[in-house]
């Protein structure tokens, strides 16, 4: 009886920490809630240039991100009817300027936000951003309320994070959980290091201010992970300081500036890194460069590794191109690549990104057989390029070159770094090459861009 009666003790006791380590959010919410806002947009189809354009019905991307605040079901008539959407923004300056995301209001004919005191105004589209999915408004309002900006890279992984908006058209809902990854690349997203959280966020919650428990916003609610169109436990928000580097210039000029550099580029894997003798994976690799660009000019060339950018390491494929699309126009920046075993330090002049370019001029490569006798030791048949300038095609694999994924008709552009011109050739440099090691080919297969694959030297 007393082991039972020390049993519950002990329980309450369990409890009653818990309870008291637990954070409150009700002052955070009550001091912030005022700055965020309430967006519903209609759109009349016959003004819609965007209407039907968005992602297939059945492409399946819709199974993994589904962008939310978007019009739902049960509020997009079929037919001719208008179409209403809803979403959440938040007040960035006293005069009327309120940050959204671009999916919240793009092809609108007509934008409204309501305050949390019900007043309600006609919007005016600033801008919108389609690279990043940031929106700028203009209401005519003066004496209100704004957020306060933190600091996204200070935040850890871990870390308490709040919600406010309007799931579903509930206004003023309250969400929390923690931020559970930083940095995360999505699909099809290049300049946006995503604050991953494990914060419910549903449609209508798009474009609403993510808090950290100081009440500073480091991000906007912009994207979740579902295969329902629901919450299903990932969700993502865009850095606050991308957002107002985006917010500055729509304000200022009505569109974004990026800086371009003309390079495509892969990841660098453990095999890769080891092929070109880096201590570690990290940088991106240069698979080719565009004829004309910034990049030629300094003399990048295909098979560098650039480790850091104006002085920014450049720890993963994906922090180039978001490093170097916040780099202004005409600023020459130092660039540090690996070249040959060792570093090399280069020059470039950084020129402007046309409005249709993908990436701030960095593209990701793509991923790149039949036996026959008289292979090579990598399990390769080559021949010259008769009246093609470079490389030498792939007749035949086997073994080692029939497991990495080559196939026939794949061109041999280089070798551990070494361009290739003719068979003969790529018979000399693979013959000079001694195992155990991998060995680095740049690899184009078809119109796709070229890419490293590395094999296993036997």
């Amino acid at each position: 009886m007393k082991r039972m009666l020390w049993l519950a003790v002990m329980l309450l006791m369990s409890h009653w920490v818990q309870a008291e380590n637990l954070p409150d959010f009700a002052d955070l919410v009550e001091r912030e809630a005022n700055t965020v806002v309430n967006i519903s947009a209609v759109t009349k189809p016959h003004a819609n240039p965007h209407h039907g354009q968005g992602i297939p019905e059945h492409d399946p991307m819709l199974d993994f991100f589904r962008q939310f605040g978007v019009p739902m079901p049960d509020l997009a008539p079929e037919g001719g009817s208008e179409e209403h959407s809803m979403g959440s923004g938040f007040i960035i300056r006293p005069d009327g300027y309120i940050l959204t995301n671009g999916h919240v209001v793009q092809g609108a004919d007509e934008v409204t936000v309501k305050l949390l005191d019900k007043r309600e105004f006609k919007a005016r589209v600033i801008g919108i951003d389609a690279k990043t999915d940031v929106a700028l408004l203009k209401i005519p309002a003066t004496g209100l309320p704004v957020v306060q900006p933190g600091d996204p890279a200070k935040a850890r992984v871990g870390e308490w994070v709040v919600a406010i908006g309007a799931p579903f058209g509930f206004e003023s809902t309250v969400t929390k959980g923690i931020i559970s990854a930083k940095g995360r690349s999505l699909p099809q997203e290049t300049l946006v290091p995503f604050i991953q959280t494990d914060v419910p966020i549903n449609p209508g919650n798009s474009g609403g201010p993510l808090f950290d428990m100081k009440g500073e916003v480091i991000g906007i609610n912009a994207q979740i992970y579902s295969r329902t169109g629901g919450y299903m436990g990932l969700s993502f928000a865009i850095p606050i300081d991308v957002a107002l580097q985006v917010a500055d210039q729509l304000r200022e000029h009505g569109k974004v500036s990026r800086g371009w550099l003309g390079v495509v580029i892969q990841e660098v894997t453990k095999e890769l890194a080891d092929s070109f003798h880096l201590a570690q994976p990290m940088g991106s690799l240069v698979v080719s460069v565009q004829k004309g660009s910034p990049a030629e000019r300094a003399g990048i060339r295909p098979s560098d590794i650039i480790l850091r950018f104006n002085g920014k390491p450049i720890m993963t494929q994906a922090d180039l191109p978001r490093i170097v699309s916040q780099t202004k126009a005409g600023t020459e920046v130092r660039v540090v690549v690996w070249r040959n075993g060792a570093e090399q330090d280069l020059k470039v002049l950084v020129a402007a990104l046309a409005s249709d370019a993908k990436g701030a001029g960095t593209e990701v490569a793509g991923q790149p057989g039949t036996q026959t006798e008289n292979a090579d030791r990598l399990g390769l048949v080559l021949a010259d390029r008769s009246g093609q300038p470079g490389g030498v095609v792939v007749n035949g694999v086997r073994g080692v070159a029939a497991e990495a994924g080559l196939e026939p008709g794949d061109v041999i552009l280089s070798l551990n770094n070494h361009e290739v011109h003719a068979q003969n050739q790529f018979e000399q440099l693979l013959k000079a090459l001694h195992g155990p090691g991998r060995v680095a080919l740049l690899v184009q297969r078809g119109d796709q861009a070229p890419e490293f694959v590395t094999l296993p030297l036997p």
